[in-house]
């Protein structure tokens, strides 16, 4: 590898680093699978840098980053394995030691309780509404990351928010409660 791809690379793992294992984090809920499947993004975006040409170099690494989640979740899927178990069973997070105590608690709860329920939507779902509501994508930078046409993310976006509500109301999150749209 030349210094130019090197240096290249350096930086994108410096930008991208944290939005990554965020992103797979919500995908995945396990701090260690985020933390692996943001290594292995790097490693197959190490390997295919050169192939990529023309594209938003932040939609292109998300993508790779949700090939890398669906390529892990089709392993564990033959080997049994139940991808939200780790997550649901698990309440030591630490707690900020930003802000008023009871902000972050409420903050952390909501914000916990939003996870939670967005585990039960389905993995396009998940990776749609991350990608919009916390990483702000564009709908050009989604179609990029997950190949879809504007049309169908549109559609997909628009349907994975009605059935996020329509979760959230059977487990009786109120809008006011929650500040949910």
């Amino acid at each position: 590898m030349d210094d130019g791809r090197r240096n290249e690379l350096d930086n994108l793992y410096r930008k991208y680093t944290k939005p990554l294992y965020y992103f797979l984090l919500k995908l995945s809920g396990s701090h260690q699978l985020a933390e692996d499947l943001t290594q292995e993004t790097f490693a197959r975006a190490t390997v295919s840098l050169s192939f990529y040409q023309n594209e938003d170099v932040r939609a292109w690494l998300f993508k790779v980053a949700r090939n890398a989640y669906l390529d892990e979740w089709r392993r564990r899927q033959r080997r049994k394995w139940v991808p939200f178990a780790d997550y649901l069973f698990s309440k030591d997070e630490m707690a900020s030691p930003y802000g008023l105590p009871e902000d972050e608690m409420i903050q952390a709860e909501t914000s916990e309780d939003l996870q939670q329920l967005m585990a039960f939507l389905p993995e396009q779902y998940r990776s749609i509404l991350y990608l919009r509501e916390v990483e702000m994508f564009s709908y050009q930078e989604i179609q990029e990351a997950l190949e879809l046409s504007e049309n169908q993310v549109k559609v997909t976006l628009h349907r994975a928010r009605n059935r996020l509500a329509q979760i959230a109301e059977k487990h009786g999150w109120k809008d006011d409660e929650h500040g949910m749209d």
